[in-house]
């Protein structure tokens, strides 16, 4: 079967094109096929037919027949949709030849041009399931044998980029090398087209070329003229990516990837770390692939601290410059980490080299990220349009923690492709870009679980993408500015900017209203009359009858009889804050003062925009007690409930006296900052215990880092608030190193400082004996060989009529498999239940056509959707079954899909972080700005009345905008608060099985005390997470109830 490939060249030319593992063995292999078969490379779909009917042997037919699968999709029109469409194509990254292979397909004439000459980058993609199987339909495994042969999906660039290229190459597709794109050159005169404008000086052929589309896939740094882009920057964030080589050795084989571990929800990992290596990260993601690929976001004062970083420099640039970046302390700084991640098992760590011959190491800044304003433009020059489209990071950079890149990236090639073909077809430039338009209204919001879940029906038109679709989302009328006509100089409209310090006509929030607002709710209650917002409120009168019209139950008017004015006022405070989520921004002694009238506006204020909506009773005895809060308090109110039950809790387990305690009157004035004892404007103003704090300045006693609601604790011995991973323990002495400490060596970590790791989802394995360390359980992860999967895959069982069968793998059927979990646990006095489950799944998989056994090798390593609950009932039930060890594709499957989860999880909460990371800084914006407002009001005694309105009405919009984002803060929190509680779970849960696995005849006293210590932990971390799910729930069902027309 072999002997054809040694007598024919072109056989051997295209063996070493497959195999070809450098950008020039790729070209100079595909270069001596073409002449081997007499051709002349870059002959587009002809050229691709032609080799296909030259190379009819064993080991092409299978690439022909995926190849010729995806072309023969309709959408393609047999390489016939786009024959007079000429494209160039900027950048062969993998989202510009992705493009490039689908206008191929089309059967567009397309250039592309790339500056650089060789593909080097070793970083890792992680990959979405439907980017799994649009590469292997491409046939990712025919050249790239390793492909998604792991427990995570991924690839490195560089392997991504040589799969595409042979693709593109074998389609016809033209490339330049070492050729950069500078700009347009538009058409000189009437019946000539756009072309290029190039360096260095390009051949005739390619500076004569006039195409009538270009896509551009350069980069984020590189956007075409006439496109704008808009910057979204969050708090200061130091990527750093480092690339080691990769042996292949058996203990490396060994080594179990990371997906991916977050401080904001696994602290204790990044303390160990710390205590460790001195190395402050806030989080880690570990690949292998090529190369063992490490990614990590480093804290910029442990950079300085350990020599890494020279000077601390304002400017982004200057900071992570090369002049001020140590490379030997960066190198040691990187192997500290990976070794702690790993164990230290990955031996001697020697680093891959880049493209200059370096260590493959670098540190970048992602505190900003730039999105275009538009996915695509229209420009029109002596009657000869040209269609220009984005792709890749042009379009929207990507933010690495998420995994989003790569597969937003071909997304939006596809649309881009799409809006070719839409071209092409003679529709309208505005109707062509309206839809492209609509289409990237999705792309930030697409992910795994809100696309068409079966991903072999993806193709070019989006309708087989996005479930939610809708091209007319955007109107032609929209995009009339995004269709230039050159020779008319259109002047640009600059009408639909918005000017961030004007103020809205007709806004809901003047003072006026506030008043009228305030008067409605205090009506009716005797003693209560309120003309103004200031000595109206000095008795605390009035404000304790606001609390009391939405919260009646909190207390009786009556109650007030006796109360002093300063009294009266505390309670009311504490009660808002308390009971409705209101945190405070004056003092009870300014308010009885009157001293700070805009502190007393801007109070109430917070009030009308949360309440506003609350229907008036005018009786003044009822009121929404019980309704759920419609707004923006109820996450800060459950968060500040649930925050003061921790910490009595913790009172009471240290043995502290919390009952005779009475409610804390502010210590200091709600003006000056309870720690820097500085000025405190009324947006700066943050509260807790009574105090009033600049956001700066309230931050963890231990490791500075920013206090957000519902994580941090203060402690009763010393006053100081801190971050619970760091809230002092009784008895206990913090041994960490001293954060003042400029040394900058790097201890390597030993067996006995490593920690248990990233905790991860391992399947259990079967037949083991009691753990005795049941903080250290064994974990060993089973690789199948390609003979092994192919035995397996082919093996026929015909079994005797008169046996059982073997029971079938569950794959689906959540509820019995829930039944299999509570089967196993049986230690927890929970009965045995007789699973009647075995028939019903061998019945859901009986209709099984055959498939080839490449096929079956796919559909084995496809990922298939499941909840996180039957996830887990599986893995239990297949423990106990005895599956694993019966199917172990199967028993693959689960891992891929328990990492998976853990990727999840982790893609969750650093979209959360970046998230809170925008909010700080947006907030900081609001504080400044409100600090200049409100020194005007203050220092402008003389200005006009309608001037001072102006100023306070911006002030209530600029506090209204502040009290949004905490309220989104608070939001956040709370799914911040469910992942830290399920790793905990998970954590403990894990260590509790080690122990319910021994035998009752071997456990020591102790280990039972643990055991029992560990199931009370458990039982408390349910409780937490049972009560956010059901606060949530709760408020779900509230809102609901709220909208018009829930009550018909």
């Amino acid at each position: 079967m072999a002997e054809p490939a040694s007598t024919n060249p072109a056989h051997a030319h295209f063996e070493s094109f497959l195999q070809a593992q450098l950008c020039q063995d790729v070209l100079s292999s595909f270069q001596g096929l073409c002449e081997a078969l007499g051709l002349e490379p870059g002959g587009g779909l002809p050229q691709y037919h032609k080799i296909k009917a030259q190379l009819n042997y064993w080991s092409a037919k299978s690439l022909w027949a995926k190849l010729d699968k995806r072309a023969g999709q309709p959408v393609y029109q047999q390489g016939r949709a786009c024959p007079d469409t000429k494209c160039l194509v900027v950048g062969a990254g993998p989202c510009g030849l992705r493009a490039a292979v689908e206008l191929a397909l089309l059967g567009a004439r397309v250039v592309l041009v790339e500056k650089r000459t060789k593909f080097s980058r070793h970083n890792v993609l992680h990959l979405w399931p439907f980017t799994i199987h649009d590469l292997r339909a491409l046939g990712a495994k025919k050249f790239y044998g390793r492909f998604c042969t792991g427990t995570l999906d991924h690839i490195s660039i560089r392997q991504l980029q040589l799969l595409l290229l042979k693709v593109v190459l074998l389609l016809g597709v033209e490339i330049h090398w070492g050729v950069t794109f500078t700009g347009l050159q538009p058409p000189p005169k009437k019946g000539s087209g756009w072309r290029a404008q190039l360096q260095p000086s390009p051949p005739a052929q390619l500076a004569n070329y006039e195409f009538d589309v270009l896509i551009s896939a350069a980069g984020g740094k590189f956007v075409p003229e006439g496109f704008t882009v808009r910057e979204m920057r969050g708090k200061l964030a130091i990527g750093i990516t480092v690339n080691f080589v990769n042996g292949r050795t058996v203990e490396e084989t060994q080594v179990p990837e990371i997906s991916g571990v977050a401080r904001i929800y696994n602290q204790s990992f990044f303390q160990s770390l710390l205590k460790a290596t001195g190395i402050d990260l806030e989080n880690i993601v570990y690949y292998k692939d090529d190369t063992h690929y490490f990614v990590m976001t480093a804290k910029k004062q442990c950079l300085l601290r350990l020599g890494v970083l020279r000077q601390d420099w304002p400017e982004i640039d200057r900071l992570l410059g090369s002049a001020n970046v140590v490379p030997e302390a960066l190198q040691r700084f990187v192997r500290a980490a990976a070794d702690f991640a790993t164990h230290g098992k990955l031996g001697k760590l020697e680093f891959a080299r880049d493209a200059h011959g370096r260590p493959d190491i670098s540190a970048f800044d992602f505190t900003s990220m730039m999105r275009a304003e538009s996915a695509a433009r229209v420009q029109e020059k002596h009657g000869a349009r040209l269609l220009l489209g984005l792709v890749g990071d042009c379009l929207v950079e990507p933010f690495w923690p998420l995994g989003t890149g790569v597969a937003r990236g071909f997304l939006a090639a596809f649309d881009a492709a799409w809006m070719v073909k839409r071209w092409a077809e003679g529709a309208g430039p505005l109707e062509v870009l309206a839809e492209r338009e609509s289409l990237y209204q999705l792309l930030s919001q697409t992910s795994p679980e809100n696309m068409h879940r079966n991903v072999a029906q993806y193709g070019l038109d989006p309708a087989t993408r996005y479930p939610t679709l809708n091209l007319r989302a955007v109107t032609p009328n929209q995009v009339r500015d995004l269709y230039d006509v050159v020779a008319k100089e259109p002047v640009r409209r600059n009408s639909d900017k918005t000017d961030a310090g004007k103020l809205a006509a007709g806004s809901a929030g003047t003072q006026e209203e506030l008043l009228r607002w305030c008067q409605e709710q205090t009506a009716g209650y005797p003693g209560v009359h309120v003309t103004d917002l200031s000595s109206s409120w000095a008795d605390g009168r009035a404000l304790c009858a606001l609390v009391h019209r939405l919260r009646p139950s909190l207390l009786e008017p009556s109650d007030l009889q006796g109360l002093g004015a300063l009294e009266a006022t505390a309670w009311a405070l504490k009660m808002a804050e308390h009971e409705l989520g209101i945190t405070p921004v004056v003092s009870a002694k300014a308010v009885v003062a009157g001293s700070d009238p805009l502190g007393l506006i801007a109070y109430l204020s917070h009030f009308h925009s949360t309440f506003k909506n609350v229907p008036h009773n005018p009786g003044g005895l009822e009121g929404p007690a019980s309704q759920g809060f419609p707004g923006s308090s109820s996450a800060v109110l459950f968060l500040g409930k649930l925050q003061r039950t921790l910490q009595r809790t913790r009172a009471q387990e240290n043995g502290e006296d919390t009952g005779g305690k009475k409610p804390r009157l502010e210590a200091g004035a709600g003006d000056l900052c309870a720690l820097c004892g500085e000025q405190l404007y009324i947006l700066e103003r943050l509260c807790a215990d009574g105090r009033f704090f600049h956001r700066n300045c309230f931050r963890c006693h231990t490791c500075e880092a920013t206090l957000r609601p519902g994580d941090y604790g203060q402690h009763p011995g010393d006053g100081y608030f801190y971050c619970f991973q760091h809230l002092p323990q009784p008895g206990h002495k913090e041994d960490g190193p001293d954060p003042g400490s400029k040394s900058q060596d790097l201890p390597t970590p030993d067996e006995n400082s490593m920690p248990s790791g990233p905790s991860t989802s391992v399947i259990p394995q079967e037949g083991t004996s009691p753990v005795p360390n049941p903080r250290q359980p064994t974990r060993r992860l089973i690789r199948l060989s390609s003979p092994e999967r192919q035995r397996l895959s082919s093996l026929k069982l015909t079994p005797d009529p008169d046996l059982e069968p073997p029971p079938k793998p569950p794959r689906s059927c959540s509820a019995l498999a829930r039944q299999a979990l509570e089967g196993s646990f049986v230690g927890w006095g929970i009965p045995v239940q007789s699973p009647q489950v075995v028939v019903a799944m061998e019945e859901e998989q009986e209709q099984s056509p055959p498939s080839s056994e490449e096929e079956e090798e796919e559909e084995a390593e496809e990922t298939m959707a499941l909840d996180s609950d039957t996830q887990e009932a599986l893995l239990t039930f297949a423990k106990n079954s005895g599956t694993m060890s019966k199917y172990p594709t199967w028993r693959r499957t689960l891992l891929r899909h328990a990492r998976e989860e853990e990727m999840k999880r982790f893609c969750k909460a650093q979209a959360v972080q970046r998230r809170l990371h925008e909010i700080e800084t947006a907030v900081g914006e609001l504080e400044a700005e409100g600090r200049k407002v409100e020194l005007a009001l203050r220092s402008q005694s003389t200005s006009p009345e309608q001037q001072k309105a102006q100023w306070l009405e911006q002030l209530l919009q600029l506090v209204r905008k502040k009290n949004s984002l905490l309220a989104e803060e608070a939001e956040l929190m709370l799914t911040v608060k469910l992942l830290s509680l399920e790793e905990q779970q998970c954590e403990v849960d894990q260590e509790l099985r080690g122990y319910l696995n021994q035998e009752e005849t071997v456990k020591t006293p102790a280990d039972r005390q643990a055991e029992e210590q560990l199931l009370k932990k458990l039982l408390d971390v349910v409780k937490q997470r049972d009560e956010i799910i059901r606060f949530q729930e709760e408020r779900r069902l509230s809102e609901l109830a709220s909208r018009p027309g829930a009550q018909g």
